[in-house]
This record gives structure tokens, sequence and C-alpha cells, in this order.
């Protein structure tokens, strides 16, 4: 970033070194004549360095990400949530957030938006995406906001809403009764980058998520993680098309806010600020703790990966055998299948070791549906070329 520390904008938001403001950040108009905005949260330092954007809410349902962010800037910058307003004059940089992503997602309380009824975190650009179609109201939302992010804007708007990031953490949250964690996707390598411009990218990757100090989940191996459409969601994007330093934070259960892992949340975030050198570790905020007082660590010591399953060949109802945060060995059962006249109809097996990060919800299952969200053993690269399904 330079060192020509004037204002810096996000939409109405515009703050003078030392200061921080809040406004709005429009994306696009409603067929009501309001715009859709986005909440827009801009803390600039006194001193000069790096730009580290927080981004939740991408999931209108994912209320500990939307927490995780407000109480971060509250504690980096001064607010409601904090009696320290001290810690921006120690702030080299600028911390950029945007709490809701997705307000149309917020105002249902629902993963989806009522736009068209698809998932909002996998309409992010990617270079390599092919559609004869004009592009949908999701897709040029999530086209703004990585514009802003990355420091590009459109022809249409005002370069003012580029703040462009040096990192990114994308908070989220997971399934009933899940365990925190951190995902590390995997760094790309091809027409986009070169093979040793990736591993330079995910050395810088290592760096922050292990100082956010969340047990760490690579992400899918390629194949797969292309095959889901990752490389558009949000961390994805930034990381894999704009090459900077992103990665999602999964703070528990999603729909209602868990105190304890905003506090974890927090406390990652501030020490993600002081690994890039924009606090020093005496400044920082009074109150917030060390991750590790939240969050326990991985009960494996091997590298893991996110994995979703393993899948029952019945239908029926599900009893899990298994808690979440509990480690497994392959072939240990995870489940149990019964009829709705309770007979044993089958059972589910572990096909890898590993732990659970969280059981499937619903008690009704049909074949081929998962039971758990796992972390397995991943012997796999970090950096890949993006067409290699051999990871």
């Amino acid at each position: 970033m330079e060192d020509d520390r004037d204002r810096l904008e996000l939409g109405s938001a515009n703050a003078a070194p030392g200061t921080v403001d809040r406004g709005w950040l429009d994306v696009a108009d409603l067929p009501t004549g309001t715009p859709e905005r986005l909440p827009a949260i801009v803390a600039n330092g006194a001193e000069p360095g790096p730009t580290l954007w927080l981004t939740g809410g991408v999931h209108g349902d994912e209320a500990t990400g939307i927490a995780v962010v407000l109480e971060t800037m509250g504690a980096l910058a001064g607010g409601p949530e904090t009696s320290d307003a001290g810690t921006l004059a120690s702030l080299a940089g600028a911390v950029v957030a945007v709490p809701v992503v997705s307000p149309a997602g917020l105002r249902r309380n629902a993963r989806h938006t009522y736009y068209d009824d698809e998932d909002p975190n996998r309409h992010f650009p990617d270079a390599d995406a092919e559609s004869a179609r004009p592009p949908k109201l999701q897709e040029r939302i999530d086209a703004r906001l990585y514009g802003a992010i990355v420091g590009e804007t459109d022809a249409g708007s005002n370069p003012a809403d580029a703040v462009a990031a040096d990192a990114l953490i994308d908070c989220h949250t997971a399934g009933v009764d899940s365990e925190p964690f951190a995902i590390r996707d995997r760094v790309l390598y091809g027409d986009r980058r070169s093979e040793s411009d990736a591993e330079a990218l995910a050395a810088d990757l290592e760096s922050v998520v292990d100082a956010f100090g969340f047990p760490t989940l690579t992400e899918y191996p390629a194949a797969e993680y292309v095959e889901e459409n990752l490389q558009r969601s949000l961390a994805g994007a930034v990381l894999n098309e704009a090459g900077i330093p992103a990665f999602t934070a999964e703070l528990g259960s999603h729909s209602v806010v868990d105190d304890r892992l905003v506090a974890g949340g927090v406390a990652g975030a501030v020490a993600v600020a002081v690994e890039l050198g924009m606090l020093a570790p005496d400044d920082v905020p009074a109150g917030v703790g060390t991750p590790a007082e939240y969050v326990e660590d991985a009960p494996v010591d091997y590298p893991v990966r996110r994995y979703r399953g393993p899948t029952t060949d019945v239908s029926g109802l599900v009893r899990h055998r298994v808690d979440a945060g509990e480690p497994i060995a392959e072939g240990d059962v995870l489940a149990e299948i019964t009829s709705a006249t309770g007979e044993r109809r089958g059972a589910v097996e572990a096909d890898h070791d590993g732990y659970v990060i969280a059981r499937c919800e619903g008690l009704a299952v049909y074949e081929g549906d998962p039971v758990a969200s796992l972390a397995v053993r991943d012997d796999g690269d970090l950096v890949v070329p993006r067409a290699d399904g051999d990871d």
C-alpha cells in the first residue's frame, strides 16, 4: 500500500487517517426504487501499512460471522462494543469491513437470497467461467464487491469505492453443533500464475491462517474444488483470481450468535493484524485474548482437509454414533440407519481417518446422502495445477 495516507473511502464511509467512519456501499437498484446496499466500515490507521478486509454474512443465516466482523471493528476502532478507542492511533494501515455481504439473505434469515434462490457465495469473478447469458443480479453484486476488495472498479463506479486488500478474512458459520475451524484453499497455478508465484502466495496465506489460530482444514482437492465452484467463493476468488491471501473462518453453528466463538474470532482477526505488522503485540486492545483461550486444538496431529461424507447406501432415519470434535479411524461406525418402524437397515462407516466437524442436519436420509462433515487425513499438495484432479 502507498504511503500517501489521505482519506479512505468505501461507498459513503470516508475516514481520514486516525479515524473510523461507517456508511453504505450501493451495489444494485431494487424494483422498489431503493438501492441494495452493503454496510461498510473503514478504520484508517494513523500510520501507513497494509489493508486487512473483514467480511461476514455472505449467507444471511450465519450470525456469528457478522458479530465477529462488527466486534473486531469495535475493538480496533472504538465503538459500541468497546471502551478502548485508542487502538486506532496505534494502527498502521487500514481495516475495511463489510459485515453483511448478503442483505437479501439477512432479511429472510436464510442462506440463499430471494434473487434467484442460489448460493450467493458462488458468483464471484473467475476469468475461466464461461456463460452465454448476461450476468444475473447476484453475479453483478458480487463483481462490484470483488472490485472494491481487489482495487478495481467498473466504468460506472466511483474510483473511491476500491480499497485494495493485502489480506482478507471471510467469516462464516457451518452446521448445527459444528466445531470451529479455518479453511485454507489450495493455490491454483496455470494461466493465472506460475508455480513459483503460487508457492509464494501459499506461504503468505499460511502465515495469516496460522496467525488466526483456529484448527486448519485444507479445502477439497483441486478437481472437486473447481467442480463445486469454490474458486468463485469470496475467499476463493480473492485468493485464486486476484492473488491476495484470503481464507474462510467457520465459526460454529448458524442462526444464533455464539459469544465464545465471537471472542475467539475477534482474537484471531486481531492476531492476523499483528502478523501483518499492523499492530504491535503490546498494542492489542484490552480485553482481546488469544484464539487458544476460546478454541481447542484439533484432536489429531496430522494435516486434514474438508470432506463431506461418507454417504448412506439406504434410505431411512439416521442415528449418529459420534459427536462433533471426536477423532475417528477408518472403519468406525459413524451412524446407523433404521426404518420408520425401528428396524435396522444398515450402518455408515468412516472411510478415512480424521475427526468429526459436524453431523449433517435432519433425521431423514436418502440413498447417497452424506451423514457428516469430517476433517480427514490429507497428504495432498497445497499448490496444484488448476486442472489437477489427482491431488
